[in-house]
This record gives structure tokens, C-alpha cells and sequence, in this order.
């Protein structure tokens, strides 16, 4: 796997534009964490990195061949289904226990049989990320992950997904500079300047 290398990206919508000969380095192996204002593009980059948008213009080198799991800013688990289904269903390689002991991991041990409509939202947040975790990628997207997460609750769920994606390439978007201090981030952009 290769560095990601974003040259010149432009979006506009509607004539407005979104993203202005945006430039970026996503380095191998590292968390890069994005920060900007609402409405600045965060969301729209991600969507074009991972396949969902066209740009307008601009190149983008290395995501050729790459497995991509994202947490979206929504958390779409399949409501009828239990946190342990909702993540095998993405990676059906992953046998109950090692699945169940991730949950445990994140304070969902009491919650294993419950279908995801009747989780917290807190609950479905937290089965959300270790969903992406827990897929086959090369490249992990985090969206605002840690959003609606209580502080003890996401100081714990930080904690388990920098463990997680140790070694990883991650894109994390936030608003939040201590998240990027948490996960490690190595580079920092900002899609503001």
C-alpha cells in the first residue's frame, strides 16, 4: 500500500463551490485527522474518496485495489438485527466470541441479544464504529465517530479504536482537536484555509 496523494480536488453543487483545489497527503499506516467548519467539504471529501461523489476536477492517487470501511456520521445498523449480527453481517469471518468480546470491550456486554432498534443511541453509535473496526480494510473513514458519546464512554471507545486501527491508514474528521490528540493523529488538515 501506497501513500494517498489528493491533487487539486474540486466539488461544487449547484454552481456553489465546496471544494476549492483541495491538496492532501494521506500517509500510509498513520491517522489524518480533517477539521473544519460545518459545510466546509469534510463529508463531501470523504464521499469522493470513497467512491460516492465524482469530483469536478483533481486527481487522487492510491485507492486503487483499497478496502474501504466507514462510521458515518449516521450510524445505519440494521434495526431487527443484534450488535453481534450487525457487525458479522459486514465480516462474516468473525466468529460470535471474538465479535462479542469486542462489544464487551466497549461496555455492550448487556446488550448482545437486543436488536439495534432498542439500543441507545449511544449504544447504536458504539456498534456503528466497531462495525467499521471490525472490517476487512486498508483504509478506514471516520466521520465525527465519537459524537453523542458520553466523556467516560468516549474516552473508552477512543481508547479501543486507536487500539483497533493501530498501524492503519484513517481519515478522522471532527470537530474536536482532543480526538485528533487521542487517536494519535499524525498529519492535520484543514479544509478551512
Amino acid at each position: 500500500m501506497e501513500d494517498i496523494v489528493i491533487r487539486n480536488l474540486c466539488k461544487s453543487f449547484a454552481g456553489k463551490p465546496v471544494l476549492r483545489d483541495f491538496s492532501a497527503v494521506l500517509p500510509v499506516g498513520q491517522v489524518t485527522g480533517l477539521m473544519a467548519p460545518s459545510g466546509a467539504g469534510k463529508t463531501t471529501l470523504l464521499r469522493i474518496l470513497m467512491g460516492l461523489e465524482r469530483p469536478d476536477g483533481g486527481t487522487i492517487d492510491g485507492l486503487a485495489g483499497l478496502r474501504l470501511s466507514a462510521v458515518f456520521q449516521e450510524d445505519r445498523l440494521c434495526d431487527n438485527l443484534d450488535p453481534s449480527a450487525n457487525i458479522r453481517l459486514i465480516n462474516p469471518t468473525l466468529g460470535r466470541r471474538e465479535t462479542e468480546d469486542a462489544l464487551a470491550a466497549v461496555g455492550l456486554a448487556g446488550c448482545l441479544r437486543q436488536p439495534a432498534r432498542e439500543l441507545s443511541g449511544g449504544m447504536r453509535r458504539r456498534v456503528a464504529i466497531l462495525r467499521a473496526l471490525l472490517a476487512e480494510y486498508d483504509l478506514l473513514f471516520l466521520d465525527e465517530p465519537f459524537k453523542g458519546l458520553d466523556r467516560e464512554t468516549k474516552e473508552t471507545v477512543m481508547a479501543d479504536t486507536r487500539w483497533r486501527c493501530a498501524g492503519r491508514t484513517v481519515l478522522l474528521v471532527t470537530h474536536d482537536v482532543a480526538e485528533l490528540d487521542a487517536m494519535g493523529a499524525v498529519v492535520r488538515l484543514d479544509l478551512s484555509t
